[in-house]
């Protein structure tokens, strides 16, 4: 490694480094009380956002969300597997149980968004498992929606289907959640709601799906937060998609 890439480096965890002091200064000498009454109390987020690993759509950073306020699930591309009984280690699925057992958080939002190599790599499987080993296995969980769009991908309309395919997701990853049944009987009797968002960040805008189907509209502080997707179909109906 030559010094260069060393220094690059460097920097780059010395401003994580100069940003953790900035929020130590804020958090833990000029507003103490906030971090005094979680440790206190315990967390009680009212919201579970899974959403992507990518570094563009952090949901507390778009979101304005205060430390304690989101309970965040991140994996490749935001998906939730469907649910399985086989005692193996699952860590999406892990979470969503703690979440929603474990805390008891009154809404889980799926936060897409806009150009997310995951759904591409979704899309085009075939392609990315040559590069993408443990990332092709992970996204053919939602392989309805490659299944979807087939037919729909040319060069013409590339751009189009992505954003299609990155919706879908969503919606897919919506009917996973309900066939987990400590989320079906909580959405079943309003405890808990489920919302499908999409974050486009090449146009800086915030999309909710209308229904288990979409279509998504956009979101801002005048607008209507949309019915609770899992009380407007039903877990039966959105499991059956």
């Amino acid at each position: 490694m030559d010094g260069s890439a060393h220094g690059t480096a460097d920097g780059a965890l010395r401003r994580m480094v100069e940003g953790f002091e900035r929020f130590r200064r804020r958090h833990f000498e000029t507003d103490a009380d906030l971090y005094d009454t979680l440790l206190r109390d315990g967390q009680r987020p009212e919201v579970m956002v899974i959403a992507c690993s990518d570094s563009r759509t952090d949901p507390a950073i778009i979101t304005g969300a205060a430390p304690g306020e989101l309970f965040v699930v991140r994996n490749v591309a935001a998906l939730v597997p469907p649910y399985e009984e086989d005692r193996r280690p699952h860590g999406t699925a892990a979470a969503i149980e703690f979440g929603v057992v474990g805390l008891g958080v009154r809404h889980i939002v799926v936060l897409g968004h806009s150009f997310c190599a995951g759904v591409r790599c979704l899309v085009e499987h075939d392609h990315a498992a040559q590069r993408f080993a443990f990332v092709s296995d992970w996204v053919a969980v939602a392989a309805e929606v490659r299944e979807e769009m087939e037919g729909l991908v040319t060069e013409a309309d590339r751009a189009l289907v992505g954003r299609l395919a990155e919706q879908a997701a969503v919606l897919a990853s919506l009917r996973h959640l309900a066939t987990y049944p400590f989320v079906a009987e909580r959405a079943a009797d309003g405890r808990l709601d489920l919302h499908g968002w999409y974050f486009h960040f090449g146009w800086g805008v915030l999309l909710a799906a209308g229904g288990p189907r979409g279509p998504f509209r956009q979101l801002d502080a005048g607008t209507p937060i949309p019915p609770a997707i899992g009380r407007q179909a039903g877990a039966a109906t959105l499991t059956a998609g």
